[in-house]
């Protein structure tokens, strides 16, 4: 069942957590078009092999295992959807993609998941937000920049989009500003933070972002677009209209 709830802005950083605790699996797809249709905001994780991804949406969520992490990086070319929402209730929709940049994989597979992943950013409609996961001990490199212009026209359309510049425990203070300076120039706008889950950096600050996304009005739009939808492929399979619903034939008009 799918609900938009109507709630407050102000949700603090240990209900965000909650929230995202109540993620579960939902479907995982080999192809874009596999994927299902869904009515409600979508958030996609992106990033390098080894950038932390699958370790972060398992500490946001509070769920060792959730997010699948392959022992041999670039291997995993699923992409892996998981429901958000209370009372089995979903308000949203994580997209775990595959990590990329990874030497050891085949240049073939390297190209139709860029493709896949390209395709992915550009078309998905519900999507409304992105977090790329970034190791700031190398920063943005030529792929995550690449990444970012795919997604730089919807960006500018109101797509939000994070950089987490993960593993934030292995830096000192002031490199943790110099990486979040360089990150902030390099990503042209959005947000940047400092993350680890070892030392829960960042944790609570980005579950509170990532609710925000999920409720803001971008998710209200989608749901009267989805809700439009149905009524249409209502109307189509029954041929009755809302109209006809609302204004029955009396006794005296004429019938077929």
């Amino acid at each position: 069942m799918i609900n938009i709830p109507a709630t407050p802005s102000d949700i603090t950083g240990k209900e965000a957590m909650g929230w995202l605790h109540t993620t579960r699996f939902l479907t995982t797809a080999a192809q874009l078009h596999h994927l299902p249709p869904l009515g409600v905001p979508e958030i996609a994780f992106v990033g390098r092999s080894n950038a932390g991804k699958s370790t972060c949406i398992n500490t946001l969520t509070q769920h060792k295992q959730l997010a699948f992490a392959s022992k041999k990086p670039g291997r995993t070319q699923h992409i892996n959807l998981f429901a958000v929402g209370r009372h089995n209730e979903t308000d949203a929709v994580l997209a775990d993609l595959p990590g990329y940049g990874y030497a050891a994989v085949p240049k073939d597979d390297k190209i139709r998941w860029q493709r896949v992943m390209a395709n992915y950013l550009v078309s998905r409609p519900n999507l409304v937000g992105l977090v790329l996961l970034c190791d700031p001990r190398l920063g943005l490199t030529e792929l995550d920049e690449s990444l970012l212009e795919i997604v730089r026209p919807r960006v500018e359309q109101g797509l939000k989009f994070l950089v987490l510049l993960t593993k934030a425990d292995k830096l000192t203070r002031s490199e943790g500003a110099k990486a979040l300076s360089i990150a902030r120039l390099q990503a042209g706008g959005g947000d940047v933070k400092l993350f680890s889950a070892l030392k829960k950096i960042g944790v609570e600050e980005t579950a509170q972002l990532l609710w925000q996304w999920a409720h803001g009005p971008e998710a209200e739009k989608l749901a009267l677009e989805h809700s439009a939808l149905e009524t249409k492929a209502l109307e189509t399979h029954t041929g009755i209209s809302d109209a006809a619903l609302t204004h029955p034939v009396s006794e005296s008009e004429p019938r077929d």
